[in-house]
Order: C-alpha cells, then sequence, then structure tokens
C-alpha cells in the first residue's frame, strides 16, 4: 500500500510550495515598527553620535576647566571649542528632526538640548556680573552634563554596559510622520520657545550694556539711549559728559550740539595721525550707510563755545597698536575681500598685544584728556566733554575724585528702533530725583 509523503519519516508535514520565494536576509521581524530599516538605523547612528559628541564636549571643557584653574593652561582651548561648536550643529540638527518625524525620541534629546540651554542662559548673567567666576561655573556646568549624558547611557542600556550603537533601534519612535506632532513642535518654537530666547537674550544684552558702561548706555525697546550727566564743584565749575556714537541718528548729534552754551570749552575727541602712521583713515561710512545712519565726524560739528582738540597722536601708541589700527582700517576702506579676510585669520593678537591696545585706545587718552581738562580748569566755568561712550564711566570716576558731584542726567536716543521721536529728553533731572 502507497504511503502520503507526509507519512515519511524525515519529511516536514507541510512542506513549502514548489515556487516560494526564497527568505529575504536582513528583512524585519513581522512585529517590527514602520518605517524603512536604512532610514532608522541611520538615525540610531546619527542620535549616538550626538550622544557620544555631547559626552567628548563635556569631558573636553571640564578638563579645559580644570588645566586653566589648576595650572593657567590653554593647551585644551581649541580642542574644546571645536568639539562644543561640532555638538552645537548636530544639536540643531537633532532638535529640527525631532519636530519633523516621532521617531526621534524625546525622552534622549529634550534632556540634552534642554541641558545646553539651560547652561547657555546661565553662562551669560555669569559673564555680566561675575567673570572670574566664569571658569569654575563652566566647570561645574560640564561635570553636570557629563553626569547628565553618562545617566542617558546607563538608564538606555540598563546598566554600565556600554556598546555602539548607543542610541538602538528599540530606542526609536513607532511613526514616520504625524501632521499633529510637526504642528505642535512647530507652534511651541514660534509662540513659546522663540519669544522666550530672544527676551532673554535681549535682557541679558541689556544688563550688559548697561553694566560695562556703568549705565552711560542703555539698550531699550525704543533704541539705544545714551546718558548725559552734569557734574558740580563748590567753586561753581560744571563738567558734562556727553557720550557720543561714531554712528547714530542725524538728529542726536543736533541736540548734543544745542547743549553746547557759547561760553563753555569744548574738549574734543579725534586721534590726529601728524606722521601718517596709518595707511588708511579711520571711517565709519560702510557702516553708517548700511544702516541708514549719519557719521560723527560728519554730522557732529558744534558751532558754539570754545572748541579745543584733546586727543593724542598716532605717533604715541605702540607699534602693535598702530599694526591693529592698520588692519582694522583697512577692512574698513576695502570692504571683506579676499585679501582682507585673509589678513585677519592670520592675525591673532597676544595677551600683551591685547592689553596695549587697550591701553593705548581707552586709558591712554583718557589720561591725555584729563590733563587737558584739569589744566584749563580756570579758564572757563563749564566744560563739555562729548567723547565716545567707552570713555566716560573713566572719566566720571576721575572728576569725581577731584571733587566733582552728579547734579544731573539727560538721556538721548542715538539710534532708534521704532518710530520717530525726539532724541533727547526735555531737559536735565536731577540726580537727586533720580535716585529716588
Amino acid at each position: 500500500m502507497n504511503r502520503e509523503p507526509a507519512d515519511q519519516p524525515g519529511l516536514p508535514a507541510n512542506p513549502p510550495p514548489v515556487n516560494a520565494p526564497p527568505p529575504v536576509l536582513g528583512a524585519p521581524p513581522p512585529n517590527a515598527p514602520p518605517g524603512p530599516a536604512s532610514g532608522r538605523a541611520f538615525l540610531a547612528q546619527l542620535l549616538s553620535g550626538f550622544l557620544a559628541l555631547f559626552l567628548a564636549g563635556a569631558l573636553a571643557s571640564a578638563a579645559d576647566d580644570a588645566c586653566v584653574l589648576l595650572w593657567g593652561s590653554h593647551g585644551l582651548s581649541t580642542l574644546s571649542g571645536m568639539v562644543s561648536g561640532l555638538t552645537l550643529l548636530v544639536a540643531l540638527l537633532v532638535y529640527g528632526l525631532l519636530g519633523l518625524t516621532p521617531l526621534v525620541p524625546k525622552r534622549i534629546v529634550l534632556p540634552i538640548v534642554g541641558w545646553m540651554a539651560l547652561s547657555f542662559l546661565v553662562t551669560l548673567p555669569t559673564a555680566i556680573y561675575a567673570y572670574h567666576w566664569i571658569r569654575g561655573v563652566d566647570l561645574i556646568a560640564s561635570l553636570l552634563a557629563l553626569a547628565l549624558g553618562t545617566g542617558l547611557l546607563r538608564w538606555l542600556h540598563g546598566g554600565w554596559n556600554f556598546r555602539w550603537p548607543l542610541v538602538a533601534d528599540r530606542h526609536l519612535g513607532a511613526r514616520v510622520f504625524s501632521a499633529w506632532h510637526l504642528a505642535a513642535f512647530l507652534a511651541l518654537n514660534l509662540f513659546v520657545a522663540l519669544p522666550a530666547t530672544l527676551a532673554c537674550v535681549g535682557g541679558c544684552a541689556s544688563l550688559a550694556v548697561g553694566h560695562f558702561t556703568d549705565g552711560f548706555v542703555a539698550l531699550r525697546p525704543r533704541g539705544l539711549v545714551l546718558q548725559a550727566r552734569k557734574y558740580v564743584r563748590d567753586d561753581g565749575r560744571t563738567i558734562v559728559l556727553f557720550p557720543m556714537s561714531h554712528i547714530a541718528e542725524s538728529d542726536f548729534y543736533r541736540s548734543v550740539e544745542q547743549s553746547v552754551t557759547t561760553n563753555s570749552v569744548v574738549l574734543l575727541e579725534g586721534v590726529r595721525d601728524s606722521q601718517n602712521l596709518l595707511t588708511n583713515h579711520i571711517s565709519y561710512e560702510r557702516a553708517a550707510k548700511a544702516l541708514h545712519l549719519a557719521e560723527q565726524h560728519e554730522d557732529f560739528a558744534p558751532t558754539r563755545g570754545r572748541l579745543v582738540p584733546a586727543d593724542v597722536d598716532v605717533r604715541e601708541f605702540t607699534s602693535n597698536t598702530i599694526a591693529v589700527l592698520n588692519l582694522v582700517t583697512q577692512v574698513h576702506a576695502q570692504g571683506l575681500n579676499a585679501r582682507t579676510v585673509a589678513n585677519l585669520l592670520q592675525f591673532s593678537p597676544s595677551e600683551e598685544i591685547e592689553r596695549e591696545l587697550l591701553d593705548d585706545l581707552l586709558f591712554k587718552r583718557n589720561r591725555h584728556l584729563l590733563g587737558e581738562l584739569f589744566a584749563r580748569l580756570p579758564e572757563a566755568d563749564t566744560f563739555i566733554i562729548p567723547w565716545g561712550a567707552a570713555h566716560m564711566s573713566g572719566l566720571a570716576r576721575e572728576i569725581q575724585k577731584s571733587g566733582f558731584r552728579l547734579a544731573g542726567t539727560r538721556d538721548f536716543v542715538s539710534i532708534r528702533f521704532g518710530g520717530r521721536a525726539g532724541a533727547g529728553g526735555v531737559g536735565w533731572t536731577p540726580a537727586a530725583e533720580k535716585a529716588r
């Protein structure tokens, strides 16, 4: 009697059809989430690289800060900056993908991106009010970032047995695209994250401007405000400090000109170059035209009072300062081109050059101006000093040491951000009233 093939030993009960296609190697299992396998693999590799970069950046930054604080060495600063910059670029890419596709796991990306944003927001006020603590604060932030990244790794792998990829396929989401997800992401960033970031950065910028200029310059919603201050002495002498801007609204320069009285002495700013040491003239024409503003040396020309040049000559600067000025004036004169960009890239000032530059352009000129002022005090009762805003804080301190006291202030809008408005206030505000 014939037996069925299925009853024969060694043969499967239900053999596959003869024409069935062979199995595909590497095909996802039947219960795998939707989406191309290659795309998911690439995303897992990208997220793994992002997490590795975050850890590497935190480690490099911590090592750099430790070297600076302990030994004063900046040997790792370049490496730390490069890794941190690359991490930021990848973070922006990953954050954009987070909104584009639900495949990107929020529980991995949001803690890292959120920590990077928080570190930036903490660093800004520290740099403004306690710059000498900035390395210590950055070291603490780097160590906390290292702990965050390590904690995420341990959570992802269920222990300390790390392996590549750091982010596996199972950590990714199931859906490739969701219109509701994208709409919610865009709305959250446009109406919450972006306004909050702009408000924070703008607020910190306003605090920085006011802090570093001792209140002579203020960044307000209406524009850039410069505060003139009047100082008086018991013998009746009056000194008025007018912080100036090299480019500003024409109305601002006219308002300052109208504040000059006929019986006053005006000590003018303006570095002379009697030996033609500068290869190009210092000009702000390009910036003024781009912003539709006026230049100080073109629009500010007081006609009242006795005008006295009170600035230094270029020959009093160091050779390093003159070289820097020639480089800067070349860019002003020729704009950014292949030659000027190449010169800028080749220029790497040392700390000594930076100190010389600051002393020549700020402190040395202040000392010369104060010498002119105190030598001429017997000549008049009122002295007007319309100089750059950066000079005002140091000048005010020295003037007050000489027995002058603050008597009043007046605000001038040098650059408007909104509609047209008066460049100057209606009058001087008494110092006592402003203090209240």
